[in-house]
């Protein structure tokens, strides 16, 4: 980790939901247009190669760690997790997009699971679930 990560790390400094939202979802919008929410899912994944976890329990963390919100794990199969998502935006009611975090997270599973891995999002009314399945023929 680079000594500026390092800092910030440390830094009680908080910044506020809105100047968060401006830069994610107003500014970012404006400069990707019809292509946000896509450019988000592989930013997401840009992101997940420059941190990677070595657990769930890392990504969990890191989330918590990033302010994307709080991770939970619902249920988990042999090929797939589904996890769930209570984000800062959600407890204020934000509509916003969660292509950056499912990018992040399916990068951070493909690269645990060894195997090709996508995510998909599902908006519910309190919470955010995504699914990440992973296809146990398509290794990397």
């Amino acid at each position: 980790m680079k000594k500026t990560e390092q800092t910030l790390l440390k830094s009680e400094q908080v910044i506020p939901l809105f100047g968060h939202h401006l830069i994610r979802n107003v500014l970012m919008s404006d400069l990707l247009g019809k292509d946000h929410e896509n450019i988000l899912y592989w930013a997401g994944k840009g992101i997940a190669r420059q941190y990677p976890k070595e657990s769930l329990d890392d990504i969990i963390e890191f989330f918590s760690t990033v302010g994307w919100g709080e991770l939970t794990l619902t249920k988990e199969k042999k090929d797939e997790l589904i996890l769930e998502l209570i984000s800062p935006f959600h407890r204020e009611k934000v509509p916003v997009t969660y292509q950056l975090e499912a990018g992040f997270l399916a990068e951070q599973i493909e690269n645990q699971k060894k195997h090709m891995t996508e995510a998909i999002v599902q908006e519910k009314k309190d919470k955010v679930l995504i699914t990440l399945k992973w296809d146990l023929k398509d290794p990397i």
